[in-house]
């Protein structure tokens, strides 16, 4: 059985519903190893244009890190009809949720990452890369717990509202008139700092739905400033695969991507 945790008190104007449900993890509680050591977080946000949420990128990675002894939590942030700020408040609010409750919950407070896919991953890497950009007036543990994760992973995600778009989520989250301001704002590729996190990035050359171009600007402003940014890019995939088990090209990238969390994981 799959615990529970609600992002925001009951009462809140943020504890309100979307697609039948309110703002809430899924906890997914890493492998316990003897010695009992606080282990490592993720904290995953499936995609969906910010109008839905996909399942496919929620519960099968979050049993994926629980395995390897990182415990998971997959965010059912707001979407529409609710924009911005909601998705990132929810997704901030996420992150110092967990570190909040480190101790209760087994975990280290300074092994906490962010994963997210398509327009999920426009909100991990917003919250990554722009922690500050927005502080809800209802989240009580803003200014005690910082909402910036250690590590980053982002599967084909939406950086861009200025290069190679993805129209659908721009409008989404920022309603059909954002103006030039806004849409720079939020592309993410432009405001990488050293303070970035380690990053992840997975991505299809021919993604018919978000280009390539996203993660290759993104990571190359990581490493302009020198952040660790680990690639891939495979030649070719449709858009939202997740775990890719049915596409025998794509399939090893969980592979390489636990890979990159061995160090986590391991510990």
């Amino acid at each position: 059985m799959v615990d529970t945790l609600p992002l925001w008190e009951s009462g809140s104007v943020n504890d309100v519903e979307t697609l039948g449900v309110r703002p809430h993890l899924e906890v997914y509680w890493g492998v316990r190893r003897p010695e009992g050591k606080p282990q490592a977080a993720v904290v995953v946000l499936p995609g969906g244009g910010y109008g839905t949420r996909a399942p496919h990128e929620g519960s099968p990675f979050a049993q994926l890190f629980a395995a390897h002894g990182i415990t998971a939590f997959v965010c059912h942030y707001r979407v529409l009809p609710h924009r911005w700020p909601a998705s990132y408040a929810d997704a901030a609010r996420a992150i110092r949720l967990v570190r909040s409750k480190a101790k209760e919950l087994n975990i280290d407070p300074e092994r906490v990452g962010l994963m997210g896919f398509s327009a999920g991953g426009h909100c991990a890497c917003t919250v990554g890369t722009q922690p500050e950009l927005h502080h809800d007036a209802h989240d009580d543990w803003v200014g005690k717990y910082s909402a910036r994760p250690q590590r980053l992973i982002l599967g084909y995600p939406v950086v861009s509202f200025v290069t190679n778009p993805h129209q659908g989520s721009c409008n989404n989250l920022l309603g059909e008139n954002a103006t030039e301001e806004q849409r720079r704002r939020f592309s993410n590729e432009l405001h990488v700092t050293k303070e970035n996190p380690a990053t992840f990035i997975f991505h299809t050359a021919d993604d018919g739905a978000v280009p390539v171009e996203n993660s290759l600007n993104y990571a190359a402003a990581c490493s302009r400033v020198k952040v660790s940014c680990e690639l891939h890019v495979y030649a070719s995939g449709p858009h939202g695969v997740g775990m890719a088990l049915n596409q025998t090209g794509l399939k090893g990238w969980t592979g390489l991507m636990m890979d990159w969390m061995k160090d986590w994981w391991a510990m």
